[in-house]
């Protein structure tokens, strides 16, 4: 497996492109609708956030594959078009529009939007932009279509692999979203993945589903739980590979590419969180249970107190001790071992349970690094897990208290 450029398109068959429609008045300068197309009929997987409200989008996406197929995705930024009026209708519209450009079903056609909730969202202008962005659709239009599915995010999110099945050489690739209202509960955030790989939609399914439990859902902003939230992969089978129809070999390949793009991805986004100043990769090892390593993992990187100590660059190893007391796990306080650690340096601050004298100034130029690993050992068993998140900065507070304004 290598990495390789082209994001959304760097599989055989698949174009992108993105544009300004007008549903971000405020700057014409934003790109704010995406649309990912591939040559033919795919086979199509998604999973979706669960939080009990969904957004319109959502609905009619989980609609759309429940018979396993599609075509192509639009995706606009700006409006969430969740919980507003005619939000159901402007999601069709959304279908309708592109399927008729492209001269297929309506049901072919995967909707998502980010952005506000609860305002209409501006069809008109997305009605009338289709078609031009349809025209500039190619091979390079990746960039593009990252751009237009970004809202507070301040870095566009692309990776791209390709690997062999059998003799075939398969690409996949997609783009993601993500830097508020993130926590693990599906994994927060917008994806599309692309591959040109030939899976029927239930193995495809299976993958994904595996893949994101080791990736997106260990990754935690800001404890909350989107509307939007989805993660689609299309597979067009133009690799020409044996189609992959149950477990093996071919099966294990194309799980591990998948599971290496998405956790790049779940990387990004917690290191592009709003208002970061650091990634925060948090391993728990020596567990009982990966499960039990998990909600460890994720405590430590959900505590507020943890994540306001590593934006002070304090040591403040109590705060995770504490986080791991009421991830719900039962463990023992006594064998817990706790240090900070960068790509350089490492520094033990726990042994046992107890505190340990350490080297303040070199704790402190480790927490200052852009990504601090904290590495918990519980000394209980063999299993692991690795979660990501962020610090809590002002930044975050500012641009969340006027967001809809």
């Amino acid at each position: 497996m290598k990495e390789i450029i082209g994001g959304v398109t760097a599989a055989k068959g698949f174009s992108a492109g993105g544009i300004h429609c007008g549903v971000k008045k405020s700057n014409i300068d934003k790109k704010d609708v995406a649309l990912i197309v591939s040559d033919c009929m795919c086979s199509a997987a998604g999973i979706y956030t669960k939080n009990i409200v969904k957004a319109a989008p959502v609905l009619l996406t989980m609609n759309h594959l429940k018979d396993g197929k599609a075509r192509a995705i639009v995706v606009n930024s700006g409006n969430a078009n969740a919980c507003a009026p005619f939000d159901m209708e402007n999601a069709y519209k959304m279908a309708l529009a592109t399927a008729d450009l492209m001269n297929i079903s309506p049901e072919d056609v995967i909707v998502a939007s980010t952005g506000v909730i609860g305002q209409t969202l501006n069809i008109k202008a997305i009605e009338e932009g289709l078609p031009k962005l349809y025209k500039s659709i190619n091979k390079e239009g990746f960039d593009d279509a990252a751009q237009a599915i970004m809202t507070t995010d301040l870095v566009k999110k692309e990776h791209a692999v390709s690997f062999k099945i059998g003799e075939n050489i398969v690409s996949l690739g997609g783009m993601a979203k993500g830097s508020g209202m993130i926590h693990p509960n599906m994994g927060t955030m917008l994806c599309f993945i692309t591959t040109d790989i030939a899976i029927s939609s239930e193995m495809l399914k299976k993958a994904l589903i595996a893949a994101n439990k080791v990736s997106f859902n260990r990754v935690s902003i800001d404890g909350d739980t989107s509307t939007n939230d989805m993660c689609v992969i299309l597979a067009n089978g133009m690799a020409n590979n044996k189609p992959i129809d149950s477990d093996g070999e071919d099966f294990d390949e194309f799980l591990k590419a998948l599971t290496f793009v998405c956790t790049n991805f779940a990387r990004d986004i917690a290191n592009d969180g709003e208002g970061a100043t650091h990634l925060i990769t948090c391993k728990v090892s020596g567990a009982k249970d990966e499960q039990s390593a998990e909600n460890i993992s994720k405590s430590i990187i959900s505590s507020t107190l943890t994540k306001a100590a590593i934006f002070g660059g304090d040591a403040n190893w109590g705060r995770i001790l504490c986080a791991m007391g009421y991830s719900g796990e039962i463990f023992d306080p006594e064998k817990v071992d706790i240090a900070f650690a960068s790509n350089d340096n490492i520094v033990e601050v726990c042994k046992q349970g107890k505190g340990l004298p350490f080297d303040e100034k070199l704790a402190k130029s480790i927490l200052l690094e852009r990504e601090v690993i904290i590495n918990v050992t519980l000394c209980e068993g063999n299993k692991e897990a690795v979660c990501w998140g962020c610090d809590m900065t002002y930044d975050y507070i500012r641009i969340n208290g006027d967001y809809r304004t």
